[in-house]
């Protein structure tokens, strides 16, 4: 994965300001190059540029199938675009057993506008990391974040291993669905821990989505979850009638406000970045790989240039 083509069969690479005045052809051939040049040594160098450059803010919506991610995706797109942001949506599906692609279900249900160059929508597969995160979806992430104002991250499932989404997300969004017992199985499986917001969808349902948001109640005040001094809102909502968006909106904006208090994002950029190597190394190189590259001293500093310095020594043997 981490390994480059030979110099003659690689394409000319990107740079920062190309991507940021390209279009949307520009940025769709520099994540095809994140999918199949992983480890070069440009494309490292282009990664560790845009990680430093990161300037979207990257919302992580996370929850079953079919609770209504898409249609609150949808809706976050055109909200967002009507207060003149430019939009990513990277979609991350569930991989095909044949071919280990994306099934592009998400981006399917993706309403947007394909001459809108503010709006670009990209489907990635999870691959066989459980958390619905490959490293090539961390790596796009990257990218889009530093050429888009807001970059949604839509991934697959739900469960204790979902907390790959927090490797690239400033703010976590857990959608649950009224009436179908998601609050307790959450609570069990531990997933109260991770967002920074949890949504009740299809809020039209009135009693029962009070209900729901009562047990959500309930469930953290038992979980003790939430970063120090952040306490989670929960908000009845309704993409399709628009009910709750505005408290949405309120609860992003203030995530957002007391993320950049203190200096809260920036170390948390900086905690995404160690794990992204850490991951990365642990996918390909097993934990015993893992172990051998914490004793490692490295040249490099940037996050990207590290894995591919850590690649190469614990495959030439000399970690």
């Amino acid at each position: 994965m981490l390994s480059a083509p030979s110099a003659a069969a690689q394409p000319s690479m990107l740079d920062l300001d190309s991507l940021r005045t390209g279009g949307k052809r520009v940025v769709a051939r520099a994540l095809a190059l994140v999918e199949t040049r992983r480890g070069a040594p440009d494309l490292v160098a282009l990664l560790d540029q845009a990680a430093q450059a990161g300037k979207a803010h990257v919302l992580g919506l996370t929850g079953p199938p079919g609770v209504g991610k898409s249609t609150l995706t949808n809706a976050l797109v055109q909200r967002a675009r009507a207060a003149g942001r430019t939009v990513a949506v990277l979609a991350v599906d569930p991989s095909s057993r044949r071919t280990g692609g994306a099934l592009l279900g998400d981006r399917a249900r993706m309403k947007t506008d394909p001459e809108d160059r503010g709006v670009f929508v990209r489907s990635m597969a999870a691959r066989d990391r459980l958390g619905g995160l490959s490293d090539d979806s961390v790596a796009a992430v990257v990218l889009l974040r530093a050429v888009y104002d807001l970059v949604i991250v839509e991934t697959v499932g739900v469960g204790q291993s979902e907390a790959d989404i927090s490797l690239v997300a400033d703010t976590v969004v857990l959608c649950i669905q009224p009436a179908s017992g998601d609050s307790l199985q959450f609570m069990k499986a531990g997933v109260m821990e991770l967002p920074d917001i949890i949504v009740v969808t299809k809020a039209d349902m009135k009693e029962v989505a009070r209900r729901a948001a009562s047990e959500v109640a309930g469930a953290l005040s038992l979980s003790g979850s939430g970063a120090a001094g952040w306490t989670v809102p929960v908000i009845r909502l309704s993409a399709a009638t628009g009910e709750g968006l505005e408290a949405f909106d309120d609860a992003v904006s203030r995530h957002l406000a007391f993320m950049d208090e203190d200096s809260r994002r920036a170390a948390h950029r900086a905690a995404q970045e160690e794990k992204w190597v850490e991951e990365a190394v642990r996918v390909r190189f097993g934990t015993h790989g893992l172990a051998r590259a914490r004793r490692l001293v490295l040249g490099a500093k940037t996050p990207f240039a590290r894995e591919a310095e850590l690649a190469a020594l614990l495959t030439s043997g000399q970690g």
